[in-house]
């Protein structure tokens, strides 16, 4: 994911120029550190207090030229209009967010009118048209079953999407269609301009699985998927770029 993104911000904005980044429901601020580190000015967003800790945590060991870089918040990702002005980011990130958020629609709203002109919304979802992939390879064939009927996703364990530690799913996580999204985006002035998928061939993979030794090859192989039909309309996860007008 992290490599899908840096493709979109080369594609949209010039070499060098360090940008205004939002990242809603940080998680333990991977992506909001790793991007600090490349010169952004980042602010993170996240409700969960033990999170923010740990990302405050995590920015204390950095150096003080990326620590001077980060700020972190503590509320909610739909708080967006209390705490910035609209048009106040160039790169606005909600990675593993929506699945919990029961209607998306002002969740999303908000986040687009926070972007500039020209600016990037990248957005992680549950892919709801590939529910059913999951248990239909673990030999579960009436969850396969009964997956094609729904959006609600299946209690199960899934890395942090902003890649911290393994989180359970809980029976009120949801999924979104790309069809839905793709229009949604279109209505909030921020078109679909590029999506892919994520955890192709691993979403299987137990909770405990050690890292592979191959594990550059495995990368390749699921980047080279996400960005593949048919493979990666089958994705566990949804990569989404829309770009503001």
């Amino acid at each position: 994911m992290a490599r899908q993104l840096d493709e979109q911000i080369a594609a949209r904005f010039p070499v060098g120029r360090r940008l205004r980044v939002l990242d809603v429901g940080m998680g333990q601020g991977t992506q909001a550190l790793r991007l600090a580190r490349l010169g952004h000015q980042v602010t993170g967003v996240e409700q969960d207090a033990e999170l923010v800790d740990a990302a405050r945590e995590a920015l204390a060991e950095q150096p003080e030229g990326i620590r001077e870089r980060v700020r972190l918040v503590q509320g909610d990702g739909r708080d967006t209009g209390v705490h910035f002005l609209p048009g106040s980011f160039d790169v606005v990130l909600c990675h593993g967010v929506l699945m919990y958020v029961e209607e998306p629609d002002a969740l999303v709203a908000g986040l687009a009118r926070m972007l500039a002109p020209g600016g990037l919304l990248s957005l992680l979802v549950r892919n709801g048209d590939a529910l059913a992939m999951r248990p239909g390879l673990s030999g579960d064939w009436a969850g396969a079953l009964a997956a094609f009927e729904t959006t609600a996703c299946l209690p199960h364990a899934r890395m942090d999407s902003n890649g911290g530690t393994p989180a359970r799913l809980g029976p009120d996580v949801r999924a979104d269609r790309l069809a839905a999204l793709t229009a949604m985006l279109a209505g909030l002035g921020a078109p679909l301009h590029a999506w892919y998928g994520v955890q192709v061939f691993t979403d299987t993979a137990a909770d405990d699985a050690p890292v592979p030794p191959d594990l550059e090859t495995l990368l390749a192989a699921e980047e080279r998927a996400g960005r593949t039909d048919p493979y990666r309309t089958v994705a566990a996860l949804l990569h989404l770029c829309g770009v503001r007008g």
